[in-house]
C-alpha cells in the first residue's frame, strides 16, 4: 500500500511525490530492491543483555525462522548513535520483567540487505553532520539546527521516508503477521507496516513533533503530552496549511520509555542518594560521552574543573565512553593529571557490571573509565552505572528522560532542546546549560549546594508516583493488545 501521496487524510503534492520516488530509485540503484526478497531468520541468545533482559538476537539464516512456545515481543531498532538502542532496552527491559521474551530486530546488522546498507549510508552522514556542528557554529546555525528542528518536521520528510522503508520488507518474511511489534525507530516501523505486519507499535522518541518520525498505520506512543498534542494536529508540518489531524487510535501518551531495572528501584536510589548527603560524602558524577563523540571541549571543561575536587576527596567521577576508545586518549591528552587518577575499564562488561553493583551501597573514589567496543555493553554500562551516581552530566537527549538527577550540557541538533524542557519542567533534571562557562557554574552550586539534589530526588520520588516513568510498560501494553 502506497502511504507516500496521503498522509494521515493529507494529499501530497506531485513534485514531492517524484521527489520520493526519485529517492528510491536512487537507493535502488545503490543498494538493490529487497521488496521480493524472503530472507530467513534465527533467533540466538544476545551474549551482553540476555541473562539480564532476556534478549534473543534476530540474525540471518539459511532455514525459517522458528519461534518456540514463550510469548514474543519484536522490538525494531537500528543502530545510529546510542539513542535507539537505549530506548530499545527499555522496552525489552519492561517486556522482560512482563514475561515476554523480546526478540532484537535490528535493522542496521544484517550485512549485505538493502535495508542495512541504506541505514548505515544515512547513519554515516548523520554522525558527520553531528560533528561539523560542534566544530563549525556556522554550520551548526544555517544547517545543522535548523534541520533536525525544522528539516526533519515536514511532511515531505515522511512522505521520501515512506518510499525508502518498502525497500526494507524483505527482512519481514519470517515474522508471523500479528506478532507484537515495537519499533524504536521509525523505519523499522514502516517497513513493518509495508510488510503487513498487523501489532505495530511505533516508540517516538524525543518530545519534538517531526513528521519524521510518523509510521501511519502504527500506533505512535510518545513521552509527554505536548508530544501527544503535536502529534495528533501534525503541529507545524506544512507551514503552508492545517493538516488533517491524526485519527482517533493513531497516538497514544504513554510516558517516559525506561527500564523497569531503574523504575522499580528509584525509591532505593534516591534514598542511597540523601544518605550520601546526610554523611557529607563526596558527589558521585557520571559522565556520557556517545554519539558521535562531539562536544569535547565540554567533556574537558567538566572534567578539569572535577580533578582538584576528586583528588581532595569532595568528588567522584565516572566516565562512559560508549565505544570511543579515541575519544578518551583525546580527552587525557587535553587535561593533565587525568590518567593518573584514573581506572580504566576497558572491555570488561563483567567487570563494569560488578562494579556498578558494588557501588551502589560501597564508596567508589577516584576517576573510573569505561569503554566497551561491543555495543550492547557500551549502551547498557550507563544504565547500570547510573543507579549509583548522584548526578548524571549528559546532553538533552533519550537520557533526559531517566529518572535520575541530570545536569544537561549543550545538545547536538535542535530537536533535543525539548528534552531539557521537559527535564526541568518536571525538576529532575536542570535547564540545558549552552557554554562550558554556564556548565561550570551549574556544577559548582550543585557541588556545593546539598538543596539542589534534595530537591531533584525529591521530583523523581513524585513523578515516579504519578506514572512519568511508565512508558516502556505501557508501549509494551498495546503492543501485545492490552
Amino acid at each position: 500500500m502506497d502511504r507516500s501521496s496521503v498522509i494521515f487524510g493529507n494529499a501530497m503534492k506531485r513534485r514531492d511525490i517524484k521527489a520520493a520516488e526519485g529517492k528510491q530509485k536512487g537507493f535502488i540503484k545503490k543498494y538493490g530492491d529487497d521488496r521480493d526478497k524472503c530472507y530467513h531468520l534465527a533467533a540466538v541468545e544476545n551474549d551482553v543483555i540476555g541473562k539480564t533482559l532476556g534478549v534473543k538476537n534476530l540474525v540471518l539464516s539459511d532455514t525459517p525462522l522458528e519461534l518456540g512456545e514463550e510469548k514474543n515481543i519484536v522490538i525494531g531498532n537500528i543502530r545510529m548513535g546510542f539513542g535507539h538502542y537505549r530506548i530499545s532496552m527499555a522496552i525489552a527491559s519492561a517486556a522482560h520483567s512482563m514475561g515476554l521474551t523480546p526478540l532484537w530486530f535490528d535493522l542496521n546488522s544484517f550485512e549485505g540487505t538493502a535495508a542495512t546498507s541504506i541505514i548505515s549510508s544515512q547513519n554515516e552522514l548523520y554522525s558527520l553532520g553531528s560533528r561539523l556542528s560542534q566544530k563549525s557554529r556556522l554550520f551548526n546555525k544555517l544547517v545543522w539546527e535548523p534541520m533536525n528542528s525544522e528539516g526533519f518536521r515536514k511532511l515531505t520528510y515522511n512522505c521520501s521516508d515512506q518510499k525508502v522503508s518498502e525497500l526494507m520488507t524483505g527482512l519481514y518474511a519470517d515474522l508471523p503477521k500479528d506478532i507484537p511489534f515495537a519499533a524504536t525507530h521509525v523505519w523499522p516501523s514502516q517497513a513493518a507496516v509495508h510488510a503487513g505486519l498487523t501489532n505495530v507499535v511505533n516508540v517516538v522518541p524525543d518530545n519534538w513533533p517531526m513528521a519524521l518520525h510518523l509510521s501511519e498505520g502504527a500506533l505512535h506512543t510518545v513521552q509527554t503530552q505536548s508530544a501527544y498534542l503535536g502529534y495528533k494536529v501534525l503541529r507545524g508540518m506544512d507551514k503552508k496549511r492545517i493538516l488533517k489531524p491524526m485519527p482517533e487510535g493513531s497516538v497514544a501518551f504513554a510516558g517516559h520509555y525506561i527500564d523497569h531495572e531503574l523504575v522499580s528501584n528509584i525509591e532505593a536510589d534516591c534514598a542511597r542518594r540523601l544518605a550520601r548527603l546526610r554523611k557529607g560524602e563526596g558527589r558521585r558524577y557520571l559522565l556520557t560521552i556517545g554519539g558521535a563523540g562531539a562536544q569535547q571541549d565540554i567533556f574537558a571543561a567538566v572534567i578539569r574543573w572535577l580533578l582538584p575536587r576528586v583528588k581532595r576527596g569532595k568528588a567522584s567521577l565516572m566516565i562512559n565512553l560508549g565505544d570511543h576508545y579515541n575519544v578518551w586518549e583525546t580527552i587525557k591528552k587535553r587535561v593533565p593529571g587525568l590518567e593518573e587518577l584514573t581506572t580504566e575499564h576497558i572491555d570488561d562488561f563483567a567487570g563494569t557490571s560488578a562494579f556498578a553493583e558494588e557501588a551502589l551501597d560501597n564508596s567508589i573514589g577516584g576517576v573510573h573509565a569505561f569503554c566497551h567496543k561491543d555495543i550492547f555493553a557500551a549502551v547498557y554500562s550507563t544504565n547500570l552505572l547510573m543507579r549509583a551516581c548522584d548526578v548524571l552530566i549528559t546532553k538533552p537527549s533519550e537520557l533526559a528522560f531517566y529518572p535520575v538527577p541530570k545536569l544537561m550540557i549543550k545538545r547536538v541538533g535542535g530537536h533535543e532542546a525539548w528534552g531539557a524542557v521537559r527535564a526541568a519542567e518536571i525538576g529532575d533534571g536542570t535547564f540545558e546549560c549552552e557554554t562550558p562557562r554556564e556548565i561550570v557554574g551549574m556544577l559548582k552550586a550543585m557541588q556545593t549546594d546539598s538543596s539542589i539534589l534534595r530537591f531533584l530526588c525529591g521530583n523523581i520520588i513524585k513523578a515516579k508516583a504519578q506514572g512519568v516513568y511508565d512508558g516502556a510498560y505501557k508501549a509494551v501494553e498495546l503492543a501485545i493488545g492490552k
